[in-house]
């Protein structure tokens, strides 16, 4: 990820004797609508907005009220933060908008860039701030305007520059957009009528140096990246202008903006600026912090509130915004677009209790291990309530509904499916049968349960539900346990922000040691719990707690694909010998989102698929700067020692019987491929 670093920012890096920054990962859009408690408290908004953090976030919202979140799409407990930006459209040739896909969430980065001497403060409660003017439509060389730039992200091609506005060509890896905000503080006034005076740029530069004095605390610099799926649309271009435009109407991308609410405890954030010294960006790195699982940052939602489309194909964008490309530009009304905020009774989930079933909520499903492995069935019919009868007729408890039009029963949830208490989840795909209901996602599951004698009641999910926090393994070499609450000392174990995040906490579980006769290797990077992190991994299996370097040393036990630390020659952990639905392509994805492994070796590339075995059976890695056909990568990408027999990553072979692990259980070294 930090070959991502902007250029700008890496300059920042260089110039400044300290370099500490972490990256904060905020998963997904808790929603997308016409909200803006800063610019518009209490109203809806001027245009719409992609809102990411906390989910106390609201129309009129205080400190209290982000304190109040019970769950967050970012994945540092303790942060209860918003952070937002404009949406984007592709305008099409006959004046319609498409909404452009998000690809995550947005990526926040905390750095410390004071001047010599200065100390880097925490942000206080209350604090907020706006960088950016929606309404700009030209450049400048203030460092209000360098300050938003755009990264054309093409991973087969020559790195482009970076520019002040939406680069007039196509971006075949996304575009992504970025915000610094201003770092200086007038130390008075946690907001102010602009909401940009009550802060500064530094003296000297928009992203590190010493603070003017009329600004003398320096705060935290913090630094948006969010990445928008622009390749989709590099078909459908025409005239001689690029064809997107933000939320307001803005076809330049001068006008790119964002907001920031604090919702930390402001002792918490201290203590990562003092402790958190490490120049990796690696938000695992820092001691004072603990994680929770990206798929429960990802299930954090919330309902919109204003009654109007948003996505897919739109004659309008959302809200009175016409396009205005300059020189000017000025916020419209009075075209009939919705002004009303409708507190939302809709929920994530179909009450069944008249029927006999209760929700259990959203649970997790993979492909190749289903949790529910009694009868399914598919059709374009399917509601929740369909697939409870068809389960009901088949003796089965438990129902699920995934990706829109798929039933599947049961009669237990197993652990490693199971929802998160409270947390909405990512069941977020309307029922093939009724728009109305939601039947679970990718790889997400909608779970209901038939009802015992007398007692029938839906799980609480989203805002006012008690949502305990599922605590992620904390990286190799931390000193906080992943089974216990945090020290004294840590915040995040502190009475208040417990209070805040979660009434219990649920303590974190890791892998088992190995059940089968596989020697466990002794590397010291290695333990029988896979790593955390990709330093030293060869490839970044989501499924599997982010574990997993491929070795053909793990042939040594009768063939069974494995799981080994970089260096080494034991046969190590295992993994299923593919855990991707993703296709071989010979241009990889943009994210680890799609991507089922991250090959350092070969450019963070790779789509290894057990679809690429329809070339008799070898999976493929396609490097960014590949063509056709993808490069083929051997289960060992570096330096451990090969085998007689040439196996490749993710081999299957129609004579297959390995069995699929999850990350508590081992293949049998005994399975052949």
């Amino acid at each position: 990820m930090s070959a991502l670093l902007t250029a700008g920012l890496w300059a920042a890096l260089a110039a400044s004797p300290v370099s500490a920054f972490w990256r904060t990962p905020c998963k997904s859009p808790i929603v997308v609508e016409r909200a803006d408690p800063i610019i518009s408290p209490g109203q809806v908004s001027n245009h719409l907005h992609t809102i990411m953090g906390g989910n106390g976030f609201d129309f009129t919202m205080d400190y209290n009220s982000t304190q109040a979140s019970t769950c967050s799409s970012c994945t540092v407990i303790g942060d209860n933060s918003n952070y937002w930006t404009p949406y984007l459209f592709f305008q099409h040739q006959n004046g319609s908008f498409e909404s452009v896909n998000q690809v995550g969430g947005v990526t926040v980065y905390y750095l410390q860039r004071g001047g010599d001497g200065e100390k880097i403060t925490a942000f206080p409660p209350g604090f907020r701030m706006v960088a950016g003017n929606p309404f700009k439509r030209a450049g400048g060389t203030d460092f209000a305007s360098q300050a938003i730039s755009y990264n054309c992200l093409d991973y087969n091609g020559p790195a482009k520059p970076e520019t002040p506005n939406f680069p007039n060509y196509n971006c075949p890896n996304g575009l992504r957009a970025q915000v610094f905000f201003p770092s200086c503080w007038n130390g008075k006034d946690l907001d102010s009528p602009s909401h940009t005076s009550h802060v500064s740029y530094p003296a000297n530069s928009y992203n590190s140096g010493k603070c003017p004095p009329d600004y003398p605390i320096h705060l935290v610099s913090i630094f948006f990246e969010v990445i928008w799926d622009t390749g989709k649309f590099a078909n459908q271009w025409y005239g001689n202008s690029q064809p997107f435009i933000w939320s307001q109407g803005d076809p330049t991308g001068y006008g790119g903006h964002g907001d920031f609410v604090m919702g930390w405890e402001e002792s918490h954030l201290q203590d990562a600026i003092d402790q958190c010294t490490n120049d990796s960006g690696r938000v695992e790195d820092c001691p004072v912090f603990k994680l929770i699982p990206d798929a429960q940052a990802e299930g954090c939602r919330i309902q919109p509130e204003v009654n109007e489309p948003v996505s897919g194909v739109l004659s309008a964008l959302p809200g009175c915004n016409p396009v205005q490309p300059g020189p000017s530009a000025s916020p419209q009304s009075g075209c009939g677009a919705p002004t009303t905020i409708s507190p939302s009774n809709a929920t994530f989930f179909t009450d069944l209790t008249s029927k006999g079933w209760s929700y259990v909520g959203c649970g997790t499903d993979n492909y190749y291990n289903r949790i529910l492995t009694g009868a399914s069935q598919s059709n374009g019919q399917m509601t929740n309530e369909a697939c409870a009868a068809f389960c009901d007729s088949k003796g089965f408890s438990i129902a699920g509904t995934e990706y829109s039009k798929e039933c599947y029963c049961g009669n237990s949830i197993p652990t490693s499916g199971k929802p998160v208490p409270g947390v909405v989840g990512a069941c977020t795909m309307t029922c093939s049968g009724d728009n109305s209901e939601f039947c679970g996602g990718g790889g997400t599951i909608s779970l209901y349960q038939k009802c015992s004698s007398g007692s029938c009641t839906n799980a609480q999910v989203g805002p006012g539900s008690s949502a305990p926090v599922q605590v992620a393994n904390p990286p190799a070499g931390s000193s906080a346990p992943a089974s216990s609450p945090s020290s004294s000392g840590n915040p995040a174990s502190s009475p208040t922000t417990l209070a805040t995040v979660t009434t219990t906490k649920a303590a974190a579980t890791s892998p088992s040691t190995p059940s089968t006769a596989v020697s466990v290797n002794t590397d010291s990077d290695y333990s029988a719990t896979p790593p955390t992190s990709d330093s030293g991994d060869d490839d970044d299996d989501s499924t599997y707690t982010n574990s997993g370097t491929d070795s053909s040393a793990a042939l040594a036990t009768g063939g069974s694909v494995a799981d080994a630390a970089p260096s080494s020659s034991l046969p190590p952990y295992p993994i299923p010998a593919s855990n991707s639905t993703a296709p071989s392509t010979s241009s990889p994805p943009a994210s680890d989102s799609d991507d089922d492994d991250d090959d350092s070796a070969y450019t963070t590339s790779g789509t290894g698929s057990s679809a690429a075995t329809s070339a008799g059976g070898s999976g493929v890695d396609a490097a960014p700067s590949s063509s056709l056909p993808p490069y083929p990568v051997p289960v060992s990408n570096f330096s451990a020692p090969s085998t007689t027999t040439t196996r490749y990553l993710f081999t299957t072979t129609s004579s297959s019987t390995l069995s699929l692990a999850t990350p508590t259980q081992d293949l049998d070294p005994s399975s052949s491929t």
